[in-house]
């Protein structure tokens, strides 16, 4: 099958049933026609739809050895070429959310191409692993599977010295073994698009739980019996896209995913119960790397998009004459050109690992994840302070259809916009600065590679300071003599 197109997509997702719950109540019917997951799901079934059109498929998608157009985000890259593709694939994408969706398929979709780019180091544990993640990295490229997975234990506790007590558990682990495979119960946290994909992916969650019971990694069908989804509220469910424009399309709805005595076949286990196989995931399969290549790109166009609000802000509103406004938006120009050098830079001195992928240089990509948690709430700052009053009284699209709307006409027009052109592009800017959907856009950059001080620590650790350290010691020595 290879690519599907977004009713494809949308009717497998249905048809899945999965055991979904929001605001108290179970999903009942097709998730594609509840008002909180419409929206998102026509968005994300518009993605598959561009890989069908002419202009955009051959950035899109990729020939498999078999002559099948696949996904691009599921080639594997074995040149820089191949890095420059997937990174076009990206952008494509992301410029059809506006960057707002941070588990668009593509995103995971890199970590099982990942994860299958290095099966032979899950094979050391038992040969039977490297088959699986091997078939799993098969199915998913031939029916351009959607996943979400979970990262995050419960935040019972998180002094170092916690360890879970005996008894139920909170953490999701393994209970049993069977002939059948293991069995799973507990919770995990943060499947954003949780019940809305057609597989969960399940990683270690490291942190302060080291047992077995909490080392394995597995890909499992969203309607698994015992899998349950609990859903966070919706942000803008069935609002118009005038009132929300960002939110009413984009919202990918975080879940938690309970495992009420899961059961994982052992065909769909590809680690298990290895302490040195969870420290070395990441460094043998190069996953962090890849997914930063495609956070950063994504982010790139996200930050195009600070970029184009705040400039016609400033023209909507003639703003842009001030030195302090021209400042403000200077701030995110330049940093948008400091992502775009750290990307391309990444891509330029990327080099092939000992089984032939080409991974992307750490260094640029790791200083772009360092940088952006403290970039983006100063473009959300901007966007507030450059749109300010303006962002607060803010009519809806039914008071434009209303006998109000002369005065709004009147009262609302900008010096270079009628009302409701003003009004809407506000809108825009408020649904991403200060809207719920807005304000859970800069935590979710905030935290998206974990805790920013822990992620700062693993930066500190990865960069090679001694280079520049010897810099200085051999001026130094020169300067004695």
């Amino acid at each position: 099958m290879a690519i599907i197109r977004g009713d494809q997509y949308i009717e497998r997702i249905d048809n899945l049933q999965s055991n979904i719950w929001i605001n108290g109540q179970q999903v009942r019917g097709k998730l594609s026609e509840h008002p909180a997951f419409a929206s998102v799901m026509r968005s994300q079934a518009r993605l598959y739809d561009a890989q069908h059109n002419p202009n955009k498929q051959p950035v899109l998608t990729f020939r498999t050895s078999t002559g099948e157009l696949a996904g691009a985000a599921f080639l594997r890259p074995t040149t820089k070429d191949d890095l420059e593709h997937r990174r076009l694939a990206f952008q494509e994408w992301a410029r059809l959310t506006a960057g707002m969706m941070g588990r668009s398929p593509d995103y995971m979709n890199t970590a099982v191409m990942a994860l299958a780019s290095a099966a032979d180091f899950f094979g050391q544990q038992h040969p039977s692993y490297a088959e699986h993640i091997e078939r799993l990295y098969e199915r998913a490229i031939n029916n351009d599977l959607s996943f979400t997975h979970t990262f995050v234990n419960p935040q019972v506790n998180r002094s170092l010295g916690y360890m879970e007590e005996d008894g139920e558990p909170i953490a999701a682990k393994v209970i049993r073994e069977t002939t059948d495979g293991l069995v799973i119960k507990g919770a995990r946290l943060l499947a954003n698009q949780g019940g809305m994909t057609d597989e969960l992916l399940v990683l270690p969650a490291g942190g302060t739980l080291l047992g077995d019971e909490y080392m394995y990694a597995f890909s499992i069908p969203s309607n698994t019996p015992g899998l349950k989804f609990i859903c966070r509220p919706s942000f803008a469910a069935g609002a118009s896209s005038f009132d929300a424009p960002l939110s009413a399309h984009f919202d990918e709805i975080d879940a938690i995913v309970v495992f009420d005595d899961v059961l994982v076949p052992w065909d769909r286990v590809f680690f298990y119960k290895d302490a040195w196989v969870a420290k070395e995931l990441d460094e043998e399969t190069h996953l962090a790397i890849m997914l930063l290549h495609q956070v950063l790109a994504r982010r790139i166009v996200k930050t195009k998009f600070f970029l184009g609000t705040v400039e016609l802000l400033s023209e909507a509103i003639q703003i842009g004459g001030y030195q302090h406004v021209q400042e403000k938006i200077g701030e995110i120009a330049a940093a948008l050109e400091a992502l775009r050098a750290m990307l391309l830079a990444a891509e330029l001195q990327a080099k092939p690992d000992r089984r032939g992928t080409m991974v992307p240089d750490p260094a640029p990509l790791y200083a772009a994840a360092f940088l952006y948690p403290r970039l983006y709430p100063r473009f959300v700052d901007i966007v507030q302070l450059l749109g300010a009053s303006g962002l607060v009284c803010l009519p809806t699209e039914a008071d434009f259809s209303s006998p109000l709307r002369p005065d709004l006409e009147r009262y609302l027009q900008a010096a270079t916009l009628p009302a409701e052109q003003r009004v809407q592009l506000f809108r825009f800017a408020w649904d991403l600065a200060m809207s719920a959907f807005g304000t859970r856009q800069t935590l979710y950059e905030r935290f998206f590679f974990g805790d920013p001080a822990r992620f700062a620590t693993t930066f500190y650790h990865r960069y090679d300071r001694e280079a520049c350290a010897q810099m200085v010691r051999r001026f130094l020595d020169s300067e004695q003599r």
